[in-house]
């Protein structure tokens, strides 16, 4: 009885076992972010996506698991040759994503292996384009020109390359030496540039001043020149007027009782005083003959007043 007792045990307990073999070959839990790709009999069945799942025992397998989360992969650094034949280690990184698990299993043997060498030929294709001068200003450009051409490799796979960033652009020592001597060359010509050019500006700003100078005050000289002349002008015109009308005064006084007296002995004054400084200019004079005859040379005078007046 106790031997009949301890196999029904085993019996159970084994049956039990294979219970629990079957329900872990068969009850699949898939995270998050996840697919798990299933083979029945060695042949492709289907993705399972986040969940509880049931296989069928004994038949379908899990055989590729991929996370379908955003992942960053690091390409390691390498020597690259550029367009001027000067040899640089570049490395970087390259992020990426897998899309389709089924293309990802079955579409290439190692997607991950591939990609990093695929991002390596390619950068040393691009590195190769430009000049080491234009390494470390292009780095966008390279990135860009490695993810599209990591893509359109990539699309068969089921993978999706988002980006690239290189990280890190090593010379030799005796290059970046160079560089640097060319930078410190290139800031001190900068430098003498800007002072030259600061130089030449205060230069005509002066020049600029000087010349606004000389021509405000030219402007100044052309209008005190232009006061004056009409200043001038107008004084000549105002003697002019005055004269004319002390004339024409003169010639109304005639007209009146003893105006023609008064005239004969305005004249007789006149002639007068202007013989009494003939001896102050000068020691040797030429004189008229009748000059001691006052009466005559009135009476010339007064003759050529009263012909006046018979013209006017």
């Amino acid at each position: 009885m106790l031997d009949s007792v301890s196999g029904s045990i085993l019996v159970i307990a084994a049956l039990i076992l294979l219970a629990v073999i079957i329900l872990a070959k068969t009850a699949i839990v898939v995270p998050q972010q996840s697919a798990f790709v299933v083979e029945r009999l060695g042949k492709f069945a289907g993705v399972l996506d986040a969940g509880f799942h049931i296989l069928t025992p004994f038949v379908d397998v899990v055989r590729y698991k991929h996370s379908l989360k955003e992942r960053a992969l690091d390409i390691p650094e390498q020597i690259c040759i550029t367009r001027d034949n000067v040899q640089v280690g570049v490395d970087g990184i390259l992020y990426l994503k897998v899309l389709n698990a089924e293309r990802a299993s079955y579409g290439i043997y190692d997607f991950i292996f591939a990609i990093t060498q695929l991002a390596q030929t390619t950068l040393r294709s691009e590195i190769g384009k430009i000049d080491l001068d234009k390494t470390f200003e292009e780095r966008g450009a390279i990135n860009v020109s490695v993810v599209g051409e990591l893509d359109k490799a990539t699309e068969p796979w089921g993978v999706k390359v988002l980006r690239y960033e290189i990280k890190n652009i090593n010379p030799p020592q005796d290059i970046l030496s160079a560089m640097e001597k060319q930078m410190r060359a290139e800031r001190e010509k900068r430098s003498v540039v800007l002072t030259s050019e600061g130089v030449r500006d205060a230069a005509v700003n002066t020049a600029e001043g000087e010349k606004q100078a000389a021509i405000k005050a030219s402007e100044g000289r052309k209008q005190q020149q232009i006061n004056e002349a009409e200043g001038q002008a107008a004084a000549i015109l105002s003697i002019a007027t005055a004269t004319a009308e002390g004339i024409r005064r003169i010639a109304a006084s005639i007209q009146d009782p003893g105006g023609y007296q008064a005239v004969q002995l305005r004249v007789a004054e006149q002639y007068i005083g202007e013989f009494g400084k003939l001896a102050k200019v000068g020691n040797t004079l030429i004189v008229p003959a009748n000059l001691s005859d006052v009466g005559s040379l009135i009476a010339t005078a007064m003759t050529v007043i009263r012909q006046g007046e018979g013209q006017a």
